[in-house]
């Protein structure tokens, strides 16, 4: 018989959140790896393929407005609706939504590049292929995070954030890695885009037969909506919502219990406050989001042009994948030294994070506008990429940490939303200054980072105070 210390010591083990198990990590890995990997295998090709084309280098980035206009407006409207219909369903979604996206890009530019197609047509039908990326590509990143940020304990979020944010870091490896080796005689350089799509149709599979189901159909679905680990949950709900024990739930065995499991899931879901742009205590995050994803977004727009520019490749574009390429992976290098490495090691907070994180960006920012040659544009973009690997997560986490776990679905589709936002004019922008003149382009960039680091001196929440354990 069990004795009354023990039953409390059992209780208390019950009610301790738990960290995501290695295999679901790994599928939410993939998910995040695979659309990353492609969009910057994309971003390493498309300045070669704008100047086959005869494309002006501003018309190439516009084209991407559309896709994060739609990202911006959709990414909220997926989240809270993860908070409904499941995680699982929204990020299988949103894979569906870069496969199909990368594929039909990849043969509208395959069209254009053959002659088949108009130099208009090809841009026109390239963003309206890219727009489906932006719609529905954008439930599945505010779905992840919102299932890491609702399992982990506040002191842990940072870190367990900067991970999840590491698999894009790791994804812009791969894809400017991948990508030179992808360009096959039958495809050319849109060769990237087949494959990434295939590649995504193999991590949909996974996410479909490996992740379990969290719908109304099944019990643990309600601790997903109900955030299991807020200060309103109990023992049994927090270890409802770990390792197997929700997939052993299973389907409900009467429609009784199916009623009254439904029942439950829509009681649950109402409780979820709304999350407005204008809540007080997003208000300084949303800011520093803005600032700071505006010039980064402006730092990859010009990137690829820069580096066409800098060592005279405008007459071959063919071969400037090679060094685009190599350019973008030491910044994801970097990222991933920021993310996997220095914010563990130093155990940084969400403002410490942020603040330092644009310093350095600015630092990379001016030593990569004064390059010359090849090894020096990368030192410049390691070290700006070193920092926005630091200003992300932290960004990322001080959005999560500000709110409720009841409201985490929703800030994850705010920050996604701020992410996607910074994509709609910025890149543009930044190419359209630096065609006027380069030193335009990058005083602007490190006037933003200036501007966060401003902002986070006296605006920003301290770290104690963000990562007290209260909720």
């Amino acid at each position: 018989m069990p004795q009354p210390q023990d039953a409390v010591a059992s209780s208390v083990t019950s009610a301790k959140p738990r960290t995501i198990s290695r295999g679901r990590m790994a599928l939410l890995f993939a998910v995040m790896l695979t659309t990353a990997a492609g969009n910057t295998a994309m971003q390493s090709v498309m300045p070669s393929i704008g100047t086959e084309l005869g494309v002006a280098d501003v018309w190439i980035s516009l084209a991407y407005t559309w896709s994060a206009l739609l990202w911006v407006i959709c990414a909220p409207l997926w989240a809270r609706r993860s908070d409904k219909r499941g995680r699982k369903a929204m990020m299988a979604l949103g894979m569906l939504g870069f496969i199909v996206s990368m594929g039909l890009c990849g043969l509208v530019l395959y069209l254009g590049l053959h002659g088949l197609l108009t130099v208009t047509a090809t841009l026109l039908l390239f963003a309206a292929a890219r727009s489906l990326y932006g719609g529905f590509g954008s439930a599945a990143p505010p779905a992840v995070q919102a299932y890491v940020a609702s399992r982990t304990p506040r002191s842990e979020r940072t870190q367990a954030l900067a991970l999840v944010a590491s698999s894009f870091g790791l994804g812009t490896v791969i894809g400017p890695a991948l990508a030179p080796l992808l360009i096959f005689p039958d495809t050319g350089l849109v060769g990237p885009f087949f494959a990434f799509a295939a590649m995504g149709v193999a991590v949909l599979i996974a996410l479909r037969l490996r992740l379990p189901n969290d719908d109304p159909s099944f019990a643990a679905r309600g601790v997903v909506v109900a955030a299991p680990f807020s200060a309103s949950s109990n023992s049994s709900l927090a270890s409802d919502d770990n390792d197997e024990e929700d997939e052993d739930s299973g389907p409900p065995r009467n429609a009784a219990e199916a009623h009254a499991r439904d029942r439950a899931q829509a009681e649950r879901a109402s409780d979820i406050p709304r999350l407005r742009w204008k809540d007080r205590r997003l208000r300084p995050w949303l800011i520093a989001g803005l600032l700071g994803g505006h010039a980064q977004a402006m730092m990859l727009g010009i990137i690829g042009f820069f580096i066409l520019d800098r060592l005279g490749l405008r007459g071959d574009p063919g071969a400037g994948t090679g060094p685009i390429g190599i350019v973008l992976m030491a910044g994801a290098i970097a990222t991933l030294l920021a993310q996997w490495g220095l914010i563990p090691m130093l155990k940084l907070g969400p403002r410490s994070s942020t603040m330092w994180g644009v310093a350095l960006a600015a630092l990379g920012t001016v030593t990569f506008a004064l390059a010359r040659d090849l090894h020096a544009i990368s030192l410049g973009f390691a070290i700006a990429s070193l920092g926005f690997g630091l200003y992300r997560p932290g960004f990322t986490s001080g959005m999560s940490l500000a709110v409720t776990r009841k409201e985490q679905g929703q800030v994850s589709g705010i920050v996604a939303s701020v992410n996607g936002a910074a994509y709609v004019v910025a890149p543009a922008v930044g190419v359209w200054l630096y065609g006027h003149h380069e030193v335009v382009g990058f005083a602007t960039i490190c006037a933003l980072c200036l501007a966060v680091f401003a902002l986070g001196w006296r605006g920003l929440q301290s770290d104690e105070v963000l990562t007290n354990e209260r909720r």
